[in-house]
C-alpha cells in the first residue's frame, strides 16, 4: 500500500520543508558523507546513517528507484577539519605502527559490521577518495582555469572573493556572513599562503614526513577533503542529484565548501535538498570524549560502560533512535533506553503473533466498522507522519495503536472476521511492513523456533502432571533467554520479556 500524500523534506537550503520532486522521476539520487575510517564509528555517525538508511528505505517503499552513495573518506580530513595539521588517518597510522591502508581497512570493516548491527542497508555505490584522485586532480586545475582557484607553495585554494564576485554566495547554506566569518578567523596578517583567511584548500602541500601523498601538476600532495564528496557525488549522480545528507557539524564548512565548488565547477547547484541530522547528548550534556560520556555501539551492546547499567541490544538502540525525529536533540539515559527496549519488545511480540495470524470466516460474527475505521486510520497516520519530514515519533505512535489490534486478536478479544478479511489482511501486511521494511526493524535472535516449540510441549506435559518444579525450571529457561512464557486460558507461547 502506497500513500496519496506528498514527501516533505526539510531543506537546510530553503529553511523549510519542501514538497519532495525529484529533478528525473521515478529516479533519486542522494549522497550521504560517509566516515572518516581511522577510529571506531561512534554513535553520532550512528544517527546520521540510521536517518538516511530510514529516507532510502522509505523511498524504496513509496517506488523510487534510489541510487544511494555514501563515501569512504580514506585521506585528506585533517585533525581539526581544516586545511593544517595531519592527516587523520595519517596519524593514526604514526600511533599504530601501521601503513594508512591497514588502518583505512580495519575501521572500514568495524564500520561495516556496525551498520549491519544496526540492520542498515548498504548502499548502492561506496566510493573511496583514494580511487578518486584522477577526478579532484581534474577538478582543482578546471577550477583554476576558471579563475575560481589559485596555486600557492605547493598548495591550490578555493578563491571565495572571485567565487562571490561571480554572482555567488558563499554562506548561503548555513546562514553565515563573509564579514563576520573574517571577524572569527584567526590568521594573522602576511602568515598566510591564502589570498582570503576563508579560502580553503582543494588541493594540499605535502610535507616530507607527511605519509599520504600523490603527484600532481602542483608538486607532491593530497586532496582537500572538502573537494572529494564533490567529485564522488557528482560523478554517481550527476552535476545536479536530488538529496544531499550528513550531520549537522557538516553544515559548514564541509557542505557549504561543497556547494561552492559544485557551482563553480559546472555553472549549476549541485544539489536539491540539503538535510542534515541532529546532535545526541547523554543526560542533558553533549556527548564528547573529552567529557567521558560517549560510548561506542560495541560498550551499547556489552553494557561496558560506567554510565550505563544494562547492555542494550542493536535493536533496541535502532528503535530508541527511530522514536525521535531525525531534526531534533536525542538524549541517551538509561531511563530512556529502558524505556525504548520495552517498547521494541512490545512491537516483535506483535510481530511475531500477527505474523502467525489467520482470517477465519464466521457467518454469524457481524463487522466492527468502529475498529476497522481506526485500523485504517491508524495505518494513513503512519504514512502521514513518514511524509512529514520523516517524523517517525508520530508515525512509531500510529503503529503501537495498529498494535493494540494485534494483541486483541492474539487473545481473542476480536475475532478476525469481525474486521472483515480485507481490514485484518491490511493490519497484518502493513504491520508487518512498516516494522520490517520501512523501520528497519527486525526480530532478536532467540534459541530457534524448534527448540522453543519443544520446550514448551515439556512444559505443557509437565504442568499436566503436576510436576511443578520442572514447569519451574522450563520458565527459567525461558527467562534467561530473554523470554516469558504466556500461560493463557485458549493457548500457551512464548514472548519477548518486555
Amino acid at each position: 500500500m502506497t500513500t496519496q500524500q506528498p514527501l516533505k523534506l526539510y531543506n537546510t537550503l530553503t529553511r523549510q520543508k519542501d514538497l519532495f520532486e525529484p529533478i528525473a522521476p521515478p529516479y533519486v539520487g542522494m549522497y550521504v558523507c560517509g566516515p572518516t575510517v581511522y577510529n571506531n564509528a561512534h554513535l553520532g555517525n550512528v544517527r546520521t546513517f540510521m536517518t538516511f538508511d530510514l529516507l532510502f528505505r522509505y523511498l524504496l517503499h513509496c517506488g523510487y528507484k534510489v541510487r544511494y552513495v555514501r563515501n569512504i573518506t580514506d585521506v585528506g580530513h585533517l585533525v581539526g577539519d581544516g586545511d593544517e595539521g595531519e592527516d587523520k588517518i595519517g596519524r593514526m597510522a604514526k600511533l599504530e605502527k601501521l601503513e594508512p591502508m591497514e588502518i583505512v581497512q580495519r575501521y572500514t570493516n568495524d564500520f561495516h559490521k556496525v551498520m549491519e548491527d544496526f540492520n542498515t542497508l548498504p548502499p548502492s555505490i561506496e566510493p573511496t577518495a583514494t580511487g578518486h584522485l584522477i577526478e579532484q586532480i581534474e577538478a582543482v586545475q578546471l577550477l583554476i582555469e576558471k579563475g575560481l582557484a589559485y596555486e600557492s607553495n605547493g598548495s591550490v585554494y578555493f578563491d571565495i572573493n572571485a567565487y562571490n564576485q561571480a554572482g555567488n554566495n558563499y554562506g548561503k547554506l548555513s546562514g553565515r556572513i563573509l564579514e563576520d566569518l573574517l571577524n572569527e578567523t584567526r590568521e594573522l596578517d602576511g602568515q598566510s599562503e591564502k589570498r582570503n583567511p576563508l579560502d580553503f584548500a582543494i588541493w594540499k602541500n605535502a610535507s616530507p614526513e607527511h605519509i599520504m601523498q600523490w603527484n600532481s601538476p602542483w608538486g607532491r600532495g593530497f586532496p582537500g577533503w572538502h573537494l572529494e564528496c564533490t567529485c564522488m557525488s557528482t560523478k554517481y549522480l550527476g552535476n545536479r542529484f536530488d538529496i544531499h545528507g550528513g550531520g549537522m557539524d557538516l553544515k559548514f564548512p564541509h557542505h557549504e565548501c561543497e556547494i561552492a565548488q559544485g557551482t563553480g565547477l559546472t555553472g549549476i547547484e549541485p544539489v536539491r535538498y540539503w538535510m542534515h541530522t541532529n546532535m545526541l547528548t547523554v543526560n542533558g550534556q553533549k556527548m564528547s570524549k573529552s567529557l567521558g560520556n560517549s560510548f561506542l555501539p560495541a560498550q551499547l551492546f556489552s553494557g561496558n560502560h560506567p554510565l550505563l547499567e544494562q547492555p542494550y541490544s542493536p535493536m533496541t538502540v535502532r528503535f530508541f533512535m527511530l522514536q525521535s525525529q531525525y531534526r531534533s536533540t536525542l538524549d541517551f539515559s538509561n531511563e530512556a533506553l529502558k524505556a525504548a527496549q520495552k517498547g521494541f519488545k512490545r512491537l516483535a511480540n506483535g510481530l511475531r503473533v500477527i505474523k502467525m495470524q489467520a482470517f477465519v470466516t464466521e457467518a454469524d460474527v457481524p463487522l466492527d466498522e468502529k475498529k476497522i475505521e481506526d485500523i485504517k486510520k491508524s495505518i494513513q497516520g503512519f504514512y502521514d507522519g513518514m511524509n512529514d519530514d520523516l517524523n517517525t515519533a508520530v508515525a512509531i505512535a500510529h503503529l503501537f495503536n495498529l498494535l493494540k489490534y494485534v494483541n486483541m486478536l492474539y487473545m481473542n478479544q476480536v475475532r478476525s472476521a469481525a474486521l472483515g478479511e480485507e481490514t485484518f489482511n491490511l493490519l497484518k501486511d502493513n504491520f508487518i511492513l512498516f516494522f520490517e521494511e520501512v523501520l528497519g526493524l527486525q526480530e532478536e535472535p532467540t534459541q530457534g523456533e524448534s527448540v522453543l516449540t519443544g520446550m514448551l510441549s515439556l512444559y505443557r506435559e509437565h504442568k499436566a502432571a503436576q510436576q511443578y518444579d520442572k514447569v519451574d525450571e522450563i520458565r527459567s529457561y525461558f527467562k534467561n533467554q530473554g523470554l516469558v512464557i504466556r500461560d493463557m486460558k485458549h493457548r500457551i507461547d512464548w514472548a519477548y520479556e518486555e
